[in-house]
């Protein structure tokens, strides 16, 4: 509650029209006069009086009773105003713990005539609590006191932030003093450090360092190793405005030093210049020899392990297991048990025992009670700690067992080997009794792991060594066969490649049996071929070293079943002669089937000595040889055959071109006759005075002499149709006759040195007539400084000529036709090449038909959106000038757009 300084409602309006009620005024200010609001400003009084957001009050100075409230009051409080105006209404309504703290504080000011504020509770129509902030004026006249008015203010929201933060205060301050934080704020213009309450619950410093102390004097308290980490943490942050994290230790006043982890954040003023550091600083102590700890039995257990695991010897990892856990733990005995296959006894296989202790190293322990009660469970992975025997609930019969070793207090880890039991660690305590620490249970319990591993590790070991003995016999005899396998592929590929190198049959069959007889070192090898309808075998090749030759011997398949017979279903088979040839004494032989997709071709037979046995690697050799005979002689006949038919289309086409040649000469007589009669008759039907006949109109009196006039008109159209006929069958064999020419060679260009720009608008003008006869689009990109070019004229304006007049033909109405020209270099730096590209859009040829497009005759099917037709030699004609230029052409078609690429060297001019 404070003291008001200014006045909100400092006059009462005391004129009125009639009936009307009291309506307070709100001065400017407490030292103007008090001003009368004249009745054409009571309108808009009222309205501000509504408008504002508290409940506007007036009341008796001295009863507190209402005169006057305002229509908020029954909204904010829920109570009818006639209830506001009664007696005591007011003091009634106060929550009573604030009632008389509120009042004395109103009767107070009252008393010193001051304006003042009250924050209270009151008590709703539906009893609810809220908050309220009344600012009340004291009104005096004459010096005294007449009259209270003010303005109470709905505060409740306010008030519940505000204690909700102060309860999350008070909890945020819990909990840094549970966690032993403290904060802290450094003022960097004066280095005064302030420090949070419970600071000295964290580090219990002197007053004059936990209170305001400087950052010099907390300084002096850090470790001196510390200090410039420390500092150079904070100058960082200082520097580059980030947030800063250390540990550094610092000195207790008892003298201890302890670890602390400290944060902070730099604040920075409107300028951005540094202004204060805020952080937290926590007691890690115990954390860090945590660690510390932590990483000094991890280095233990590391020593350890690697004394145990540095050797592969059983006895040996045992004994080092059982002397570096008794060294560790300074305990009397530590040895290691074995369980035997019946679960129920043991042996003692390695111990370590101090002086003055008995030993029990290599005795056996024969005891159901103990495997009945606790074998299971160690199998379950149970770790025994006993810190007095005395005190322990053990069976009678265990018990005794244990005295008898003298043993106070124990510690039991199983040793776990391959998922199953295999012993026990076990350390004894034979003084007194011992509580084991939880670091040593774990320390053995990890030791127990290492040592299983270990012991595992051995016994793969002795196993790995009893196998190296077999695996090295085994090396030997692998060796051996890898040998022969080797030498078998070496000798297969040189078969095959012999074989397959050549597509004569012939040689295809005497170099297999040359070859295998070689390799396999026999006395002969031949190669027969079958007749199946005949069902003969003929010896046809043929290597041996005897002097009996079986080559073009024929052999009757039925005189010899049993053996054809596996033959012929693809098998082959070996066997030894009972009695003697006559020419050849006893024989072991081999006989293995030439075989085509199934189809048996023949077969190759091998002959050795009565002694050899043909073992599977020899029969593998012979089996892939007659594979990739049978694949050769396929290829083989199969290229025969398309010899055969290349020769077979080279005739006819030779036969072809013969034809057109003749044909074209023979043709090109009459066919000029035709056109010369077909110029005089027009001549004759055609003519006017002063006009060529081609331009020329119908003499009306010779047109009488000759034809009716209805037949007259049917003669024009048939005379046009014979003309145009006869003109494309003159270009059909001429175009036949150069093609001839340049297929031959005959037609031998004659070069000329042209100027290119000029020289290519005059070829392309006449053809933007056509485009725009067709609604087509010809747009033309010659750059004006190309370089004088040396070609033949007559064969560049063919070219230029018939891949225009093509685009025209197939460029449908409303696409584009472009030509560009360009030079570029060519392969040598001195010379030049002529690139013309002929594009047009709105067709696209696909790629099968882009495969015969340059072949003769060939016409694209529904291609021709103009119906002009065409002979299908133009691009056949462009492509052998082309050719004869030393040039190429190109086409491509995608995305409908055809694209033609002529690409021309410019040829040398000799000169006379």
């Amino acid at each position: 509650m404070s003291a008001m300084n200014t006045d909100p409602i400092a006059s009462r309006d005391g004129e009125s029209n009639g009936n009307q009620p009291f309506r307070p005024v709100i001065p400017v200010a407490n030292s103007q006069p008090q001003k009368v609001f004249l009745p054409h400003s009571q309108e808009r009084y009222e309205i501000l009086v509504r408008s504002i957001a508290g409940i506007f009050w007036e009341a008796d100075v001295t009863t507190f009773q209402f005169t006057f409230v305002s229509e908020r009051a029954e909204q904010l409080l829920g109570y009818p105003l006639h209830q506001w105006l009664e007696a005591d209404f007011w003091i009634n309504h106060i929550y009573p713990p604030d009632r008389d703290q509120t009042i004395n504080a109103c009767l107070m000011a009252i008393q010193q005539r001051q304006n003042h504020e009250l924050e209270y509770r009151m008590v709703t129509a539906d009893g609810r609590l809220i908050w309220l902030k009344d600012l009340v004026t004291v009104v005096e006249e004459a010096g005294q006191p007449i009259l209270l008015r003010g303005v109470m203010m709905d505060m409740t929201c306010e008030k519940q932030r505000e204690e909700a933060l102060q309860a999350q205060q008070v909890q945020l301050d819990l909990a840094l003093e549970v966690a032993q934080i403290t904060t802290w704020t450094l003022d960097l213009k004066t280095q005064v450090i302030t420090c949070s309450n419970h600071a000295d619950t964290l580090s219990r410093l002197p007053a004059s360092v936990l209170g305001y102390s400087t950052c010099q004097e907390f300084l002096e308290h850090v470790y001196p190793e510390d200090r410039e980490l420390l500092h150079q943490a904070m100058a960082r942050s200082l520097q580059n405005h980030n947030d800063y994290e250390v540990e550094f230790r610092i000195f207790w006043p008892d003298g201890s030093l302890h670890w602390v982890n400290s944060r902070g954040r730099v604040l920075c003023d409107s300028e951005g210049q540094p202004m204060q550091m805020v952080g937290v600083t926590m007691d890690i102590t115990q954390r860090r020899q945590s660690e510390q700890q932590q990483l000094e039995r991890e280095a233990l257990i590391a020593v350890i392990v690697q004394n145990i695991r540095q050797s592969l010897d059983f006895k040996h990892i045992l004994n080092t297991t059982v002397a570096e856990v008794r060294r560790f733990l300074q305990t009397d005995r530590v040895f290691i048990f074995r369980f035997r296959t019946d679960g129920n006894s043991g042996v003692v296989t390695a111990e370590s025992v101090a002086q003055g202790w008995r030993s029990i190293a290599g005795e056996t322990f024969q005891d159901p009670c103990f495997a009945r009660n606790f074998a299971q469970l160690y199998e379950q992975g149970r770790i025994r700690s006993l810190s007095n025997l005395q005190t322990e609930n053990l069976p009678e019969c265990y018990l005794k067992m244990l005295q008898a070793l003298q043993v106070q207090a124990m510690l039991i880890v199983p040793i776990h080997e391959k998922g199953g039991l295999w012993g026990l660690l076990i350390a004894h305590h034979c003084q007194e009794p011992r509580s084991w620490q939880p670091f040593e249970i774990d320390l053995l319990k990890q030791l127990a792991v290492q040592v299983g591993i270990a012991i595992e590790q051995s016994e793969l070991y002795q196993q790995v060594q009893r196998l190296n003995a077999n695996l090295e016999r085994q090396v030997h005899i692998r060796t051996a066969e890898l040998q022969l396998a080797s030498e078998f592929e070496a000798t297969l590929k040189r078969i095959t490649d012999r074989v397959r190198d050549s597509l004569d049959e012939d040689q295809i069959l005497q170099t297999a049996v040359q070859e295998l007889a070689m390799a396999l070192g026999v006395t002969s090898c031949n190669a027969a071929l079958y007749d199946l309808e005949q069902r003969t075998s003929k010896v046809s090749y043929e290597y041996t070293d005897s002097r009996v030759a079986l080559q073009g011997r024929v052999v009757q398949m039925d005189n010899f079943p049993e053996g054809y017979q596996q033959l012929l279903q693809g098998q082959y088979f070996q066997f030894c002669s009972l009695t003697p040839n006559p020419l050849r004494g006893y024989v072991a032989m081999l006989a293995c089937p030439i075989l085509d997709n199934e189809l048996v071709m023949g077969d190759l037979w091998l002959v050795s000595h009565k002694y050899r046995a043909f073992n599977q690697q020899d029969i593998g050799l012979v089996q892939q040889v007659a594979n990739q005979c049978a694949i050769a002689i396929r290829q083989a006949r199969l290229y025969q055959r398309a010899q055969a038919q290349v020769e077979v289309l080279a005739e006819l086409n030779r036969l072809k071109d013969d034809f057109l040649s003749t044909v074209s000469h023979e043709l090109r007589t009459p066919m000029s006759n035709i056109k010369l009669a077909t110029q005089m008759l027009e001549t004759i039907l055609f003519r006017n005075a002063g006009q060529p006949p081609s331009q020329g109109g119908l003499n009306s009196e010779d047109a009488a002499l000759i034809l009716p006039a209805a037949a007259f008109s049917k003669a024009v159209k048939y005379f046009q149709i014979l003309k145009d006929e006869c003109q494309r069958e003159i270009s059909l064999i001429n175009d036949l006759l150069d093609l001839s020419r340049l297929e031959t060679g005959s037609d031998v260009p004659v070069l000329q040195a042209i100027d290119l720009a000029s020289w290519l608008r005059q070829r392309i003008e006449p053809f933007l007539e056509r485009a725009r006869s067709q609604q087509q689009i010809l747009q033309i990109s010659i750059p004006s400084n190309l370089p004088v070019f040396a070609t033949d004229p007559s064969h560049l304006d063919r070219i230029v000529t018939e891949l225009l007049n093509n685009a025209c033909k197939y460029t449908p109405a409303g696409e584009t036709i472009a030509v560009t020209v360009q030079i570029i270099e060519g392969a040598d730096v001195r010379s030049q090449v002529l690139q013309i590209h002929v594009c047009n859009s709105g067709v696209e040829i696909s790629r099968e038909e882009l495969n015969r497009i340059f072949d003769k005759f060939y016409r694209i099917p529904n291609n021709d959106p103009w119906k002009h037709g065409g002979t299908g030699l133009g691009l056949a004609l462009v492509k052998k000038l082309v050719e004869s230029l030393g040039g190429t052409i190109q086409v491509s078609s995608a995305d409908r757009q055809t694209r033609f690429v002529v690409e021309l060297p410019s040829l040398t001019v000799e000169c006379d």
